[in-house]
């Protein structure tokens, strides 16, 4: 292994003993070594009382408020736990979950079209403005630190004001809407807001999808929401309460409901809003089974049941209208049930049907509505094995007092066009009625987003695209990466095969096999000694003849002429002693082996730019409307190789191609700002991508996620790396170099971390101390556990900074970084990292595959790159002599990787991640620090020297 370790007291410059080999993992071991050892130390703040207890005898409000508004962005497309199983949200998981992505957004607007049969009047007037976040939630303790729980109806203090008719159609999607079969529902379409709906609640056993009744218990509580044991159980009919029409009705089981929402990880409130009307002085009314768990307060109770539209009676009287259309849902529970419960798919014309009988419900009740009701259409759950992304609509007065307008819905929890939450649901249903939504309803109110298509065709023919996609996506995704880890692990053996192979046939010259690893272990030295020093060292050790062989400008890889490629000059010759020198290798016949002309190499070198470029590529394919093509799987693989193969043609274009580094920094580069454009406009790449969010699972919908993080950080710190031994060739000082990879690194981070843009918790501290260990060893100095403990604590508080900025604006604009917080202050942080780190554990374990990559990939490195090679040096050292910052750059990237291992939830998969783009684009810079070595004719074997006169013996 090529002696690479930091300048010391015996490193070949203070004595002529022999350098002891260097230890490259040494700076990892320290960053573990010292994480673990901070995390063990730091003491456990209160952790959350998870025992099961009454209604009457229920937690207290810090008890109550637990993780799911921060644990919704902590895993962003991780594993979910629950009940201790995971739930596979990551692309290496168990490769084939739900997934989504959104179309483009259309523009043009409609007017109001004539009205039909039924028609719904959808007027301005009378309806109050209710502001989001116009109140502080809840007050503050005699210490002004920790918020104490304001009473239902301090909460609800202000009266009532508005009427809403909250509408749920379990499994209604985007492609079930026509012109012909469902005219009401085209018609709101016309004349309200429209989105994609994301119905992720709490799946059943073995199902990632939502069941009929935990979609309404998630609309009950603002959060996510489940029922023990497997299949989808129909929710029950309520049970009367009285004798009377209007006695009103309880729902069964409450009890057990709530409290098995305690064991889900998220401990909704069931009858959260209906207790939220009742205290504000409203009245609600519920109609069919479903809608009573929807609208029941905290006890259970709704003030008005009706198993049918027809028994409603007039709706004048109640404030919040929740109504059950379970046509769809009904036709679904009579299908065979799978080996989980769950029924098989609905027959294209059953579904049809059941669409076109709700379609008629709906009308009937717009009929019944008094004027100026806002409607809000919702699909709430799933009717197949499957999930998808469902119908939204919005129609009537909103928030401000106008109407909704034509164009798609949008919210602040997803920060996506045309993509909204169940959760939201609630929360908009709250806002509308001019009350304040209490801290357990983690969602936020949709709100007016951007134009959609003009015509109601056209705004559904884009929505059922999306839902198309997300679909695609998850037939795709589990092959998709299955080959990619399989191509990778290929490529590998054959590189190695490639860099290793001797031939060991007839017989070799006088000496080769001394002489050689004589060289080998001069060189070793050399580059120890060299990368130790920096790139201004001009000269090496007169002790290093291997080394001599490719001494001057040709070997000078930060400032000589010949090696620098960025300025298009090649190798062209060598001078010193005439030697075995790096480049060159002896096959048993006595020939050279040039590896500047070896097409094996070549070969190599263009695979493995290509490999480090995929990556990236997996997101800007999101660019191409993959999903529509013939053959998805193909099509997805074709965009992503022909994206690749566009950067590597970059990467060769230029005269940077001759320089050690100049694929790696192209390609790097271009990794590092692609994303970072992406997450200041939006993420939208990462939408729908093979590798990033996936809508219907609702892990995560905007900034970074985790995957996106490790691909980002590692083209950051090796582009970095590029462009400091560019600048230092070109005389540049080593501050001045220092000072401009800080600032751009230091952009990076804010980047990762700033709310509106990132809004990575886990990813910054990590990308801060990998950037240090780079700038660390870029400057020429020792990673010392001093250093990374500066480290640790500045990376630290730069979170906490962000997330203080956070927490200090409106509860309602922030992210999971405010939320995490407020949960410190609530006590309630340590389960979060708890949750977390079982997360990690899960997914590192369930993920054999990427453990295996990763594994892969850092043997190929250490115990490949960092030996001899067929052609007589380590190829990692000899780029290293001819490009000293690749060594910091690496190390840098790999302790980012590692300690995003060990604080994200994603696990393996962000190591894995960072090295199917670190260790392609090292390979490459070796494989052209091999080219530069020309090599020389080998001096011919010396005599054998005269027996002294001890050999000799003693005298006759």
């Amino acid at each position: 292994m090529p002696n690479d370790a930091m300048p010391g007291p015996h490193d070949g410059r203070h004595g002529a003993r022999r350098v002891r080999p260097a230890r490259p993992y040494l700076p990892i071991v320290r960053c573990a070594a010292l994480l673990i050892g901070l995390v063990t130390l730091a003491p456990p703040t209160t952790a959350h009382a998870a025992a099961q207890v009454s209604y009457a005898q229920g937690p207290t409000f810090q008890e109550r408020v637990a993780g799911e508004r921060a644990f919704r962005w902590h895993v962003p497309h991780g594993q979910m736990s629950r009940r201790g199983e995971l739930w596979d949200q990551t692309p290496f998981g168990s490769f084939g979950h739900d997934q989504t992505a959104l179309s483009p957004v259309g523009r043009g607007q409609t007017a109001l079209g004539p009205a039909g049969h039924g028609q719904m009047s959808l007027g301005t007037g009378g309806h109050a403005q209710a502001v989001a976040g116009q109140n502080e939630r809840g007050g503050q303790d005699a210490d002004g630190l920790r918020p104490t729980e304001p009473s239902g109806r301090q909460r609800a203090a202000a009266q009532i004001q508005g009427r809403v008719a909250l509408v749920g159609v379990p499994g209604l999607e985007w492609s079930d809407l026509d012109r012909t079969r469902t005219p009401n529902l085209w018609r709101l379409v016309e004349q309200g807001g429209s989105a994609s709906l994301s119905t992720r609640a709490v799946p059943p056993p073995e199902r990632g999808i939502t069941c009929p009744i935990a979609g309404w218990l998630t609309v009950s509580a603002g959060q996510r929401a489940g029922t023990e044991g497997k299949g989808c159980p129909s929710p029950a009919a309520p049970q009367p309460a009285g004798a009377g029409a209007d006695a009103g009705a309880t729902v069964p089981n409450w009890a057990a409901l709530t409290a098995y929402q305690s064991d889900t990880g998220y401990d909704a409130r069931l009858g959260t809003l209906g207790q939220l009307v009742v205290d504000g002085g409203g009245k609600v009314a519920a109609v069919g089974p479903g809608a009573a768990v929807g609208g029941a307060d905290r006890s259970g109770n709704v003030a008005k049941y009706a198993s049918t539209l027809d028994a409603l009676g007039d709706a004048a009287p109640y404030n919040l209208i929740v109504v059950e259309v379970a046509d769809l849902a009904n036709a679904w529970a009579g299908r065979p049930l799978d080996e989980y419960g769950v029924p098989a798919p609905l027959p294209a014309a059953a579904r049809q049907t059941a669409v076109a009988q709700a379609d008629r419900q709906i009308g009937a009740l717009v009929g019944k509505l008094p004027p100026h009701t806002t409607i809000l259409v919702a699909g709430t759950s799933d009717v197949t094995p499957n999930a998808h992304l469902h119908v939204a609509i919005a129609a009537g007065p909103s928030p401000s007092g106008r109407p909704y307008p034509h164009g798609y819905l949008t919210t602040t929890s997803t920060r996506q066009e045309a993509l909204v939450t169940i959760t939201d649901l609630t929360a908009t249903a709250i806002q509308l009625l001019g009350l304040t939504a209490p801290r357990e309803v983690v969602g936020r109110p949709w709100q007016p987003g951007g134009p959609a298509p003009a015509t109601p065709q056209g705004t559904v023919t884009e929505l059922a695209d999306g839902d198309l996609a997300s679909q695609v996506l998850r037939e795709v995704r589990g092959p998709f990466f299955t080959v990619l880890v399989t191509v990778q692990l290929l490529f590998y053996a054959w590189a190695a095969l490639a860099l290793r192979r001797r031939r060991t046939t007839t017989t070799r010259p006088p000496n080769h096999h001394t002489a050689v690893e004589a060289a080998d272990d001069r060189t070793t030295d050399a580059l120890g000694h060299r990368a130790a020093e920096g790139p201004d060292r001009r000269s090496v050790d007169a002790r290093s003849p291997a080394m001599d062989g490719v001494s001057g400008r040709a070997a000078d890889g930060v400032s000589g002429r010949a090696a620098d490629g960025m300025s298009g000059n090649a190798a062209g010759s060598t001078s010193g002693p005439a030697t075995y020198e790096p480049g060159a290798a002896v096959s048993s016949t006595g020939t050279h082996l040039d590896a500047s002309t070896s097409k094996l190499l070549r070969a190599v070198q263009v695979v493995a730019v290509v490999s480090g470029a995929i990556a990236v590529s997996t997101f800007l394919a999101q660019l191409v409307p993959w999903w529509t093509l013939p053959v998805p799987m193909l099509s997805v693989i074709v965009t992503i190789l022909a994206i690749a193969g566009l950067i590597t043609a970059v990467a060769f274009a230029g005269p940077w191609r001759a320089h050690v580094l100049g694929p790696l920094t192209t390609v790097a580069a271009i990794t590092s700002l692609a994303l970072l454009v992406d997450v200041m406009t939006g993420s939208t790449l990462q939408v729908n991508a093979v590798t990033g969010y996936e809508p219907v699972t609702g892990g995560r919908f905007y900034g970074f996620s985790n995957i996106a993080f490790a691909v980002y950080a590692t083209g950051t710190v090796l582009g970095l790396a590029g462009v400091a031994q560019w600048l230092l060739g070109k005389g540049v000082s080593r501050g001045v170099v220092v000072a401009a990879c800080t600032v751009y690194g230091g952009f990076a981070v804010f980047a990762d971390g700033w709310p509106s843009w990132g809004a990575d918790f886990g990813g910054v501290p990590a990308f801060v101390i990998g950037l240090s260990v780079f700038l660390i060893l870029l400057s020429g100095k020792r990673v010392s556990v001093l250093r990374l403990l500066v480290v640790g604590l500045v990376g630290a508080g730069v979170i906490g900074a962000l997330s203080v900025f956070d927490w200090l604006r409106p509860e309602d604009q922030r992210t999971h970084l405010g939320t995490f917080v407020q949960q410190v202050i609530d006590g309630q942080a340590w389960t979060v990292v708890g949750r977390k780190f079982s997360a990690m554990i899960g997914v590192t374990v369930g993920n054999w595959s990427l453990t295996l990559l990763s594994l892969v990939a850092l043997a190929f490195l250490f115990l490949v790159l960092a030996r001899p090679s067929r052609w007589g040096a380590s190829a990692l050292g000899q780029a290293y002599a001819l490009a000293p910052a690749l060594r910091a750059g690496l190390f840098g990237a790999l302790t980012c990787a590692f300690v995003g291992f060990l604080m994200n939830d994603s696990g393996i998969a962000i190591p894995a991640m960072a090295l199917t783009v670190a260790v392609p684009l090292t390979l490459a810079a070796c494989v052209r620090a091999l080219q530069l070595a020309r090599p020389t004719p080998p001096e011919p074997p010396s005599e054998r020297a005269a027996p002294t006169r001890s050999e000799a013996g003693p005298r006759s």
